[in-house]
C-alpha cells in the first residue's frame, strides 16, 4: 500500500480551505483518508490560523515512508517538519545556454535534405519518362 500525504480541498467556491490528510494512493483526492494531520486555510485573516499542524504525526508517517505532494512538502518545510528532499533538484546549467546546432549537426542536417531533394527529382525524372512512355506506346496503338 502505498501511502501519500496530500492535501483535500474543502471550504465554499472561490474560498478553498483544505485538510493536510493521508491517504492511500489509489483513493480519491477528496475520498476516504487513514488520517488528518492539520489544515491549511490560505485566505485566514490571522496568520496563526491560516496552518495548523500535527507536527508528530507528520514526522511519523514520513518515517513510515509516506510521500508527500509538493505543496504538502513546502508547507512541511515551512513549520520544520520535512528538511529533506526526496526527489532530485534540477541541475542549473552552467554559462550560456546555446540553442544553434552544431557544425556537424549543421553538416548533417544539409546532407539529408541534399539526399531528399535528390530522391525526389529522380522520382520525378523516373515519373516523367514513364509518362512519356506511356503516352508514346498510347499514341502508336492509336495509329
Amino acid at each position: 500500500m502505498a501511502v501519500v500525504i496530500r492535501m483535500k480541498r474543502t471550504g465554499r467556491r472561490n474560498r478553498p480551505c483544505y485538510r493536510i490528510s493521508v491517504a492511500d494512493r489509489s483513493f480519491p483526492r477528496d475520498g476516504r483518508t487513514l488520517e488528518t494531520l492539520g489544515t491549511y486555510d490560505p485566505a485566514s485573516p490571522k496568520p496563526e490560523l491560516r496552518l495548523t499542524l500535527n507536527v508528530e504525526r507528520a514526522r511519523h508517517w514520513l518515517a513510515r515512508g509516506a510521500l508527500p505532494s509538493d505543496t504538502a512538502r513546502s508547507l512541511f518545510r515551512r513549520e520544520g517538519v520535512y528538511e529533506g528532499d526526496q526527489r532530485k533538484k534540477p541541475r542549473k546549467r552552467s554559462g550560456r545556454w546555446k540553442t544553434t546546432m552544431t557544425k556537424t549537426r549543421r553538416a548533417t542536417a544539409r546532407s539529408r535534405r541534399a539526399e531528399r531533394k535528390e530522391g525526389r527529382s529522380a522520382e520525378r525524372l523516373v515519373a516523367r519518362k514513364a509518362a512519356a512512355a506511356a503516352a508514346a506506346a498510347a499514341g502508336e496503338s492509336a495509329e
